[in-house]
């Protein structure tokens, strides 16, 4: 990575995180939003990663077809693979993604598709890095494969183009509706949050016009976003925060995301932290960051209470 975009995001970007966890109260008004809000330690269990094979980990996602695992993905100027993470950290695997290209892959999900019963992998090849804003969008969708020493099928492989409806924009955060099979792209702003709504079935034919339903409040330099896998949770994390939608009956992930967050959450520093998931059974949620100029990151997993 380009050293120009490390300091900027280790200095100015922080400092605005900073401005905004400073403005914004941990916990919400009981009164205007009656959600009971979840509870985390939150103090994480941390593991130890190995340096020099993931050390631009941008997303996070569970594996649902190997238990105790976790993919993820790597940002612009590193391959167009996903790795296979051990929750232990012991082992990482590479895995390459046929006919894809990374150009700024930003964040990585994970839930049903186009064809029941199959997990898919959603890529988000979303950022700006080197480059001014970006007015067009590109999701890979392809299966996850359910044994490690399998290969992606690039014959399965699809490609989600999608453009903005007010302008050019730089994202990081995408997020799948397991409910709906809607995407979610939040883009990264320092203040009026985008959220575009990809509403399923997405076209992998024809460039799709994204829907613009709103912005987040309060929320600044979103570097992620999951929604759990039943479908009643959201988080999207910052440099320095994470915060926590419960999803009230009725309501859609649109809606939902234009009220301020159920609850703030002041995570454990990162170096440059760019990735946040639920646990697969809704145990907790992790993080994990890119090690910029730090010597090694860990795996962090923040429990439930």
């Amino acid at each position: 990575m380009k050293l120009y975009k490390r300091l900027s995001r280790q200095a100015g970007v922080v400092l605005s995180s900073i401005i905004f966890c400073v403005n914004c109260s941990c916990d919400t008004d009981p009164t205007t939003n009656p959600t009971t809000a979840a509870d985390f330690d939150m103090t994480p269990q941390k593991v130890a990663i190995t340096p020099g094979i993931i050390d631009e980990a941008s997303g996070i996602v569970p594996s649902y077809s190997m238990p105790g695992n976790f993919w993820i993905n790597q940002d612009s100027g590193q391959p167009s693979s996903l790795y296979l993470l051990s929750a232990d950290g012991k082992n990482i695997k590479e895995m390459k993604v046929p006919g894809a290209a990374n150009r700024d892959w930003e964040d990585v999900e994970i839930g049903p598709g186009p064809n029941a019963g199959v997990n898919y992998l959603y890529i988000g090849d979303i950022g700006n890095n080197n480059e001014p804003k970006s007015q067009v969008g590109v999701i890979y969708r392809v299966p996850e494969v359910s044994d490690a020493n399998a290969n992606f099928d690039e014959t399965k492989l699809e490609k989600i183009t999608f453009s903005y409806p007010d302008g050019t924009r730089d994202a990081e955060a995408l997020m799948l509706d397991p409910t709906t099979k809607d995407l979610f792209v939040i883009s990264k702003e320092g203040q009026n949050t985008g959220i575009y709504k990809l509403a399923f079935p997405q076209s992998t034919t024809q460039t799709i016009v994204a829907e613009k339903m709103g912005t987040v409040p309060d929320v600044g330099l979103a570097t992620a976003g999951n929604i759990s896998k039943d479908g009643s949770e959201i988080l999207i994390r910052t440099y320095l925060a994470v915060y926590y939608w419960k999803i009230k009956a009725g309501e859609s992930v649109g809606q939902t995301l234009t009220q301020s967050a159920t609850k703030q959450l002041l995570v454990a520093l990162e170096p440059q932290g760019e990735a946040v998931c639920m646990d697969a059974d809704g145990k907790g949620f992790y993080t994990i960051s890119e090690k910029s100029n730090a010597a090694s990151v860990t795996l962090n997993f923040y429990k439930r209470k």
